[in-house]
């Protein structure tokens, strides 16, 4: 594919980074780089305590044993999402309960959340989709109301906030990816934001196998001792280093995205307008990272179509989610509360375009080509 759907962005300082872990000896996770990639987080968000994990599916599995879910507790989460939401909680004995998303956003509608809670319901998880927050001020006042916890899936979300506050330090946990299809990425990555300082302690001995390690290293201990269920949650020290050059450039990526992303959304609203498909909607308080791009074509076979005719034109652009809802595990292990309908037609309707740093040489030729293909959906 001569322009691909995505294309991992480096800042130049990430392989300095890696030669300076390698020289330092320490290899292993929650060494300096770790330290600095964690401050840095706390220091964005807010958040009482960060702590980078191995990925963003490892910090929502230490969010699930945080919760104490136990089996056949429930969890309350839209379907459109990936299948490290669901299988966080699956993992504990939990039971998924899906409901359904605000055909404008492609978030949790929050208006269906309280009908869905029964006595078996734990907490809430959210997902930023797109980078976009959901209505938070609603959820986590439902949550309060139902003394519930909220653990938003951030995955997407990094540098994107909701009514000044960003996202992941809202809910009581948030969970964080790096992966490199994210903006800030070290390839595989992620971090879980911890909310509430009482669980700080606890969420210390999960990532470290269980034990009080972390007490150990700071000398509060002379010896470490197997205390709760962890598990290995630790990134290594030179994926950390990675990170911390990509943390340099957070606000610099950001802004060249934003600026690729207003190029679409601007060039597109004429195709809107004519009824050949629907742009993303940002909502009043809601400012987004430009995380990607997307549109929402006339229906499945519009969309498919479509794809088929960037590509051979060569340009990359790519469905998302299949509903969990739908899946083989999500009928085994989880069940839907009411309609699905507008995470049915999201998934059938829903198209990514490219969007990476350095697509800008190219944007023109992008937006002629999907010009085109629209032309003839």
């Amino acid at each position: 594919m001569r322009i691909p759907f995505n294309k991992p962005y480096m800042t130049g300082g990430e392989i300095a980074n890696i030669l300076q872990a390698h020289a330092n000896r320490q290899l292993a996770g929650d060494g300096e780089f770790t330290r600095r990639c964690c401050r840095w987080l706390e220091e964005r968000t807010g958040s009482a305590r960060a702590l980078l994990t191995h990925s963003c599916t490892a910090a929502l599995e230490m969010a699930a044993i945080l919760a104490d879910f136990q089996p056949g507790d429930e969890i309350i989460m839209p379907s459109f999402t990936f299948v490290s939401t669901a299988n966080a909680f699956v993992l504990r004995g939990g039971v998924p309960v899906f409901v359904d998303i605000r055909p404008d956003t492609l978030n949790i509608d929050e208006n269906l959340i309280e009908a869905a809670i029964t006595a078996r319901t734990r907490a809430i998880t959210v997902v930023h989709y797109a980078g976009v927050a959901c209505e938070m001020n609603a959820i986590m006042a439902l949550a309060g109301r139902h003394g519930l916890l909220v653990i938003e899936d951030a995955a997407q979300g990094l540098m994107s906030d909701y009514r000044g506050r960003p996202l992941g330090s809202i809910g009581h946990l948030g969970a964080i990816s790096f992966h490199e299809t994210k903006n800030v990425i070290s390839g595989e990555g992620g971090a879980l934001l911890i909310n509430r300082p009482e669980l700080i302690a606890r969420a210390e001995i999960v990532r470290e196998k269980g034990t009080n390690r972390s007490r150990f290293l700071r000398g509060e201990i002379d010896k470490y001792t197997w205390e709760d269920i962890g598990s290995s949650y630790l990134p290594s020290e030179l994926i950390a280093a990675f990170l911390w050059a990509q943390m340099g450039d957070a606000d610099g990526i950001t802004r060249r995205r934003l600026d690729l992303w207003q190029s679409y959304h601007a060039a597109l609203q004429a195709q809107e307008e004519a009824g050949r498909m629907r742009r993303p909607v940002i909502p009043s308080g809601c400012r987004h990272n430009a995380h990607m791009y997307y549109l929402l074509l006339r229906n499945e076979t519009a969309r498919a179509a479509f794809i088929a005719r960037l590509g051979q034109r060569g340009v990359g652009a790519v469905s998302h989610y299949v509903p969990l809802h739908d899946s083989t595990m999500g009928r085994r292990c989880a069940r839907a509360h009411g309609d699905m309908m507008h995470t049915v037609q999201a998934a059938n309707r829903l198209v990514r375009l490219p969007l990476w740093l350095g697509l800008e040489e190219h944007m023109n030729e992008v937006l002629e080509q999907v010009g085109l293909a629209l032309g003839q959906a």
